[in-house]
């Protein structure tokens, strides 16, 4: 397995399992729409997107995670978001996501990241376990709250 960070070449390999990523969190698939947001994304150098491929296969994609960039004003340095990681069904259980993440996680220290933070829901222990296992803590000095600004 190797990992690359995607560009625009990449956008018809990454947008169907950009797509399985939405429907996994019940949102609805959109794939016109999902590219254009991918692609507005790389365009714009508003993300940074890992592809998890086989060594031997540049058609078929393993896995992907996004990370968007924000800053902290406390540290007053960079602070990455993994925001978005899937792997694909036929992929899991063969270390894609830690791939992935340690990947990213390398790209922060590349950058001066003082650190990276990643959210999953509260009842995928698998995801929760692997964070752990790459050395994610459970942030128990902040609670989050979301403002919802519109409907969708």
């Amino acid at each position: 397995m190797r990992i690359t960070q995607a560009t625009l070449e990449h956008l018809d390999l990454l947008t169907p399992l950009f797509v399985k990523y939405r429907e996994f969190y019940g949102a609805l698939p959109f794939p016109d729409s999902s590219r254009a947001f991918l692609e507005k994304r790389l365009r714009r150098k508003e993300s940074v997107i890992y592809l998890a491929l086989p060594d031997d296969d540049d058609k078929k994609l393993l896995g992907f995670c996004q990370l968007y960039p924000s800053f902290s004003s406390l540290s007053l340095k960079r602070v990455w978001i993994l925001n978005d990681i899937y792997v694909a069904e036929d992929a899991r259980r063969q270390l894609v996501a830690d791939s992935l993440i340690r990947t990213a996680k390398k790209m922060a220290k590349d950058t001066q990241a003082v650190r990276m933070r990643v959210s999953t829901s509260s009842d995928n222990e698998v995801a929760q376990k692997t964070y752990e296992s790459i050395g994610f803590r459970e942030d128990t000095e902040f609670k989050n709250y979301v403002l919802p600004i519109s409907d969708e």
